[in-house]
């Protein structure tokens, strides 16, 4: 195996990155780090999150910059606030002992003065989040014709929240003479078109296969009745005492409800979702990472960028539409050498799903049955005894009160001391599983089984709109999907664009020429108003209830609707 120093890492690096921890490079730094000191133009490289990435190009990019230089050299884009952070922090320790090196963090939801004022002192090396980046550029207060390389960090992500149009604004700007580095977990085929267009002779990387799940991960599954989901979460929590972990929802209400009910059954849970404040989501952050939280619930887009490396249990209450997601979700856990376990939570219509992953991640899903109450006590049991044995008693501090506990005790034998410590601590526990029915597990049917591997039952369910909207939800129809290019984030910016006042957006279904959204009842008439009679281009915009229309021929430009309004308020629609 390698040494940083083999690798050709300076010396004031190498001491940085020792008192940290380093002691020899990960895959993903063995391969990147050589490339990017030999000057390698462009590079890709595949790699999940928590392999070691961001020291991989860092560490490069800290020692090739020209301190005496005083304007941006590197720029490395990322999807969120939280990981933009997290890269300026690590570049940062790894350059504690490089003098006069200037790094600055550039995001959103904080103080634009401030980023310009220290814009206007000079800087080596911008960590940006696109929005704000371009809203920088556009005010003329950061000139990017000096960067001489690019970096796109989690580049899958960025294209999965819609910034596809900000990333070819923002490398309109850039020399063209310069490298480019793009790290993402997966290659889909719009990371393709990015390597297409900007690109020369790339060198591809892969540590692992491509797509491919990371492998100090298991995953296991579940599958309970639809209704038992919430039951299956708090057993499967109490199975693991020392769970750290992230429990990912598809909506934001469903995100709040659960986060809620873990609350009120006395777990240390907390959500991040949407449709908090910034403010609220730096403070829930702040708790999960200080072990305040043992729990965080949260959505795919909320989560995004969130760079924990000892969480140890993903879970999954439900699968993801986009399978891609999935290894995002799970990449959460087993990071920096660490293992980790993702669980799903699934009824037996994901059934199909499971053996779709499978195939994407090249990994075999363990199927588990639900903990019974007497194997849960005994584990929580247990794992009392172990912090017994292992606490740091303060001999000084105890000492004076000693002989009046004891006291206090005499009468009891050791025997009976242990058993009132045990039931002082698992009274309800134990009492709550000797009532608790155990969770029935549904029967699968061999024939549903074959359906669902080939994907029909869930895709009629979805294409003819009959699938049923979450209670409180109205689910609608709109005439665009896949094939235009649209996302989940791009659709819900632009129904937020268009129609006043914020709308929370619950479950979206992207289908090839078409797509279904979930939001509030009392909202469903108001966002059908607002798109009556609009164009998109030359194309009639037809929103709808869903349950009104019906499937549109396969082959025929028909969409639901016959109203087809008048043409004073075409736009078009951005991606």
């Amino acid at each position: 195996m390698s040494t940083f120093q083999e690798l050709g890492v300076m010396p004031e690096i190498q001491q940085a990155i020792t008192e940290l921890g380093f002691e020899q490079p990960m895959p993903v730094q063995t391969e990147v780090i050589p490339q990017l000191l030999a000057n390698t133009r462009d590079i890709i490289a595949l790699a999940q999150t928590g392999t070691g990435k961001t020291a991989a190009f860092g560490i490069p990019i800290i020692q090739k910059t020209d301190v005496k230089h005083l304007s941006p050299q590197t720029l490395i884009l990322c999807p969120t606030r939280e990981l933009c952070l997290q890269i300026a922090g690590d570049l940062t320790d790894y350059s504690t002992y490089v003098k006069d090196i200037k790094i600055l963090p550039v995001y959103g939801g904080s103080s634009i003065e401030s980023q310009i004022r220290t814009l206007k002192r000079g800087v080596h090396i911008i960590v940006a989040t696109p929005g704000r980046l371009i809203d920088l550029i556009k005010r003329k207060t950061v000139s990017l014709s000096n960067v001489h390389t690019m970096v796109l960090d989690e580049a899958d992500e960025m294209l999965n929240m819609g910034f596809s149009e900000d990333i070819d604004e923002i490398l309109s700007y850039l020399p063209q003479e310069r490298s480019m580095l793009l790290f993402s977990a997966t290659m889909p085929k719009e990371i393709e078109k990015i390597t297409r267009k900007y690109m020369q002779d790339p060198k591809e990387i892969t540590i692992g296969r491509k797509n491919e799940g990371a492998q100090s991960v298991r995953h296991i599954y579940y599958m309970v009745h639809a209704k038992d989901k919430y039951l299956a979460l708090k057993r499967i929590v109490d199975y693991y005492p020392n769970i750290y972990g992230i429990v990912f929802c598809r909506t934001r209400k469903e995100t709040q409800e659960i986060a809620d009910k873990l609350l009120q059954d006395g777990y240390d849970a907390d959500s991040l979702h949407g449709d908090l404040s910034q403010a609220q989501r730096d403070f829930v952050m702040g708790k999960y990472r200080n072990h305040n939280l043992q729990l965080l619930v949260a959505t795919d887009v909320a989560a995004r960028g969130l760079d924990v490396d000892d969480v140890t249990h993903i879970v999954n209450f439900g699968l993801p539409d986009d399978f891609e997601i999935y290894t995002h979700r799970s990449g959460r856990t087993g990071r920096a050498g660490k293992t980790g376990t993702s669980i799903s939570i699934i009824h037996t219509k994901e059934k199909g799903k499971v053996t779709q992953i499978e195939k994407l991640i090249n990994k075999k899903f363990e199927k588990r049955e639900i903990p019974k109450g007497d194997v849960i006590c005994e584990k929580q049991l247990f794992n009392f005894v172990d912090k017994i044995e292992k606490v740091k008693v303060n001999e000084a501090e105890i000492e004076r009160l000693l002989p009046s506990i004891f006291r206090k005790l005499e009468w009891l034998e050791k025997e009976d001391i242990i058993k009132r410590i045990v039931s002082l601590e698992f009274n309800r526990l134990i009492e709550y599983y000797q009532q608790a029915e155990e969770i029935e597990e549904p029967q699968e049917s061999s024939r549903r089984n074959r359906e669902e591997s080939r994907g029909k039952r869930g895709d009629n369910r979805q294409e003819n709109g009959a699938r049923k909207p979450e209670k409180g939800y109205a689910r609608l129809f709109i005439n665009v999907g896949k094939m235009d290019g649209v996302n989940p984030a791009s659709l819900m910016g632009f129904i937020n664009d268009n129609v006043k006042g914020k709308v929370p957006i619950g479950r979206i279904d992207l289908m090839k020429s078409f797509s279904f959204f979930e939001v509030p009842e009392e909202l469903a008439g108001k966002i059908v108003n607002t798109f009556r009679g609009m164009y998109i281009e030359d194309r009639k915009l037809v929103v709808q209830l869903a349950q009104e229309g019906e499937r549109p021929e396969k082959g025929k430009k028909k969409f639901f609707g016959n109203d087809y309004g008048n043409k004073s308020k075409k736009k078009k629609f951005r991606y």
